[in-house]
């Protein structure tokens, strides 16, 4: 059998990283993820053919998450990682074999530049921004609560969403389960479970591979975009879950 041809780089030697890493060594328990926190665009990629105000959408990143996320990092002293580059280039929260991975249409609109993309195209990507940031997860995970953190439009395809804050979970809910209590028991935001999305095997790559198949206990956090899109909606979101991450962290001892 002939050897592999590897990938071309698909990142200049001048870009950024494919992934940052804030507060490395905090001394909680919990580990924050956000697989779509940025929205740059490799640029071999040339874009991928989309105007600047298309980039600026949810079809390119889920906005606001980063500001949450990194704000939460430094009230709980946790560490957070975050992926540099746009879901359109590669979705790191999608089995890098499945489909959507490369989405051809994102919402109603058309993505130019990932129609009928070769294989070899799709290794580059994998090389150059998957592999790396799920390799950094690995390495960083070992012991921790396993946060997913993501943002959700509050009108999808014409279908509003009510909920303020979602909860995602598959075998294990139970961290899940503590934290929605603990939401609802505070009373101010509109909390649900398991919608607008829900985690598998299917659709899911970070809290199936790196929370389920570890045995760590984990959820996924989604937050209605419209209420994180400035910095005092994410500094409000942030405290109120600096507030009852750790309340949760300590019902796992109890549970």
């Amino acid at each position: 059998m002939a050897p592999m041809t590897p990938p071309s780089r698909l990142l200049g030697a001048d870009e950024p990283a494919a992934f940052t890493v804030e507060n490395e060594n905090g001394s909680s328990p919990i580990l924050f993820t956000a697989d779509h926190a940025g929205r740059l665009i490799p640029r071999a990629l040339a874009n991928l053919g989309l105007t600047e105000p298309d980039l600026s959408r949810h079809i390119a990143w889920d906005i606001g998450i980063r500001g949450v996320t990194s704000l939460l990092a430094k009230l709980l002293d946790a560490t957070a990682i975050f992926q540099t580059y746009s879901r359109l280039a590669i979705d790191c929260n999608r089995a890098p074999a499945a489909p959507s991975a490369y989405p051809k249409v994102s919402e109603d609109t058309p993505i130019p530049g990932n129609q009928n993309l070769s294989e070899a195209e799709k290794l580059a990507r994998r090389a150059g921004i998957f592999d790396p940031y799920h390799a950094r997860i690995d390495a960083l995970k070992t012991g921790k609560i396993y946060i997913a953190m993501h943002s959700f439009t509050p009108v999808y395809l014409g279908v509003s969403r009510p909920m303020e804050i979602a909860l995602l979970y598959n075998r294990n809910p139970r961290f899940s389960h503590l934290l929605a209590r603990l939401l609802r028991e505070a009373g101010d935001v509109k909390v649900a479970e398991n919608e607008p999305y829900y985690v598998s095997d299917e659709t899911d790559y970070g809290v199936p591979v790196h929370a389920e198949r570890a045995g760590l206990d984990y959820v996924e956090i989604e937050i209605r975009q419209d209420l994180i899109a400035d910095d005092t909606g994410q500094a409000e979101w942030a405290a109120r879950l600096a507030r009852l991450l750790p309340l949760a962290v300590d019902g796992l001892k109890g549970a």
